[in-house]
């Protein structure tokens, strides 16, 4: 019997639902099927025959040929494309992936007004170096905010008040410091990432002022994360937001490039709210002061109390701290860290038989200190932004 190759099924097909293929062992007991047709159905295909060897090579082809082309099919997507593929496809949005970011502090100069900074430069507790914008003018306050570059890539951390030095003298520049903490590096967008940043960034003609402004904040340019809340009411929020206002909860990016994208995507009439305030032009060249907020910073602290078994390690305990960490510093602006959810990282692997199975958890409490540590949620402000480090996380052991 003739064999019709329009008939083999062999290889990926496109149909409503998608694309799909045969996998390796359908298609070589195809493959052994049709070879038998032709040769008899006493033909030897066992894996030690040279004739089993080039059945299993041809299936092998027709596998990776296939798996190719479901790897094509799904580049041209941004849910399922990856790395470079992805990097290509959100172009046509009109953003590119963020490359890793240097950390960023908002500085206050102070000195005589109508100084100029040229290519200025601030040092840290540290002796860490900052650079601020190629230029700077202090304003007729004698005082300018303005957003400082860390010299070193990285997430390179420094608290309130800690950059304070001049490194390069100006005549008419007296001082400098940071009211808030520096917005750390952050590595290169991943995939997912990316993914929400292209869903968000189709809203930027919409319709909506509130989406529009969303989604042009969501990339400007060192922006690592934000929250965009609206009052529309006649009167204030429980969230102390003026009436008709937004307020737009902004970590990392450039205060200027922040006010001005603002100023350019809010509603017409809506005031903006916030603690730090940047003077910046309109289309006509009239200057408006521009509210927005930094997130406040809020450690966690985590304390567990395993009942561990015959195979436990310290490293066990590390993966644990490492897992809870992760998944706090995961959360949104104004997310509350909910106790029950904590269970699920610190249960390592438990659906798979993981290292869980080396213990037990008796207790786990979280808190905003070491010494408040309860079974309870803690319940965020609108603009604060839970953080936790592994050094946060006391672990407790009992056989």
């Amino acid at each position: 019997m003739a064999l019709n190759l329009d008939t083999l099924g062999l290889s990926a097909t496109v149909t409503a639902q998608g694309i799909s293929a045969p996998d390796y062992q359908t298609i070589l007991s195809t493959i052994i099927g049709y070879f038998q047709q032709i040769y008899g159905t006493d033909a030897y295909l066992e894996p030690d025959s040279k004739d089993g060897q080039m059945v299993a090579l041809v299936a092998l082809a027709v596998h990776d040929a296939n798996n190719t082309a479901i790897e094509v099919y799904n580049s041209f997507s941004p849910s399922t494309a990856m790395s470079y593929a992805l990097s290509r496809n959100v172009k046509i949005n009109g953003i590119a992936r963020k490359a890793a970011t240097s950390s960023t502090v908002d500085l206050t100069l102070t000195g005589t007004a109508g100084t100029t900074v040229i290519n200025g430069s601030v040092r840290d507790a540290n002796g860490v170096i900052w650079n601020l914008p190629d230029s700077v003018s202090i304003g007729v306050d004698g005082t300018i905010v303005a957003t400082a570059t860390c010299s070193r890539s990285g997430a390179v951390a420094a608290l309130a008040g800690t950059v304070s030095q001049i490194n390069t003298p100006t005549r008419g520049w007296t001082s400098v410091t940071n009211a808030t903490a520096a917005t750390v590096g952050s590595a290169a967008e991943t995939d997912a990432e990316l993914r929400i940043r292209q869903a968000q960034s189709v809203a930027l003609p919409s319709v909506t002022p509130f989406e529009a402004l969303d989604g042009a904040i969501a990339n400007v340019e060192g922006v690592t994360r934000h929250k965009l809340y609206e009052n529309d009411t006649g009167s204030p929020d429980a969230n102390g937001l003026p009436a008709h206002s937004v307020a737009a909860i902004v970590d990392g990016g450039d205060v200027a490039s922040i006010a001005q994208t603002i100023i350019r995507k809010k509603g017409q009439g809506v005031s903006t709210f916030g603690s730090t305030s940047v003077v910046v032009s309109d289309y006509w060249g009239n200057p408006h002061t521009i509210y927005f907020s930094r997130s406040s910073p809020v450690p966690v602290y985590v304390a567990i109390e395993l009942k561990v078994f015959t195979g436990y390690t310290t490293q066990i305990g590390n993966d644990i701290k490492a897992a809870i960490a992760g998944y706090i510093n995961s959360l949104l602006i104004g997310d509350n860290v909910l106790l029950s959810r904590v269970y699920s990282p610190a249960n390592l692997g438990v659906m798979s038989g993981g290292e869980s199975r080396y213990y037990d958890i008796n207790s786990l409490q979280i808190g905003r200190s070491a010494g408040s540590v309860a079974a309870a949620n803690i319940v965020t402000n609108y603009n604060e932004a839970v953080t936790c480090s592994v050094d946060n996380i006391d672990i407790t052991v009992t056989s």
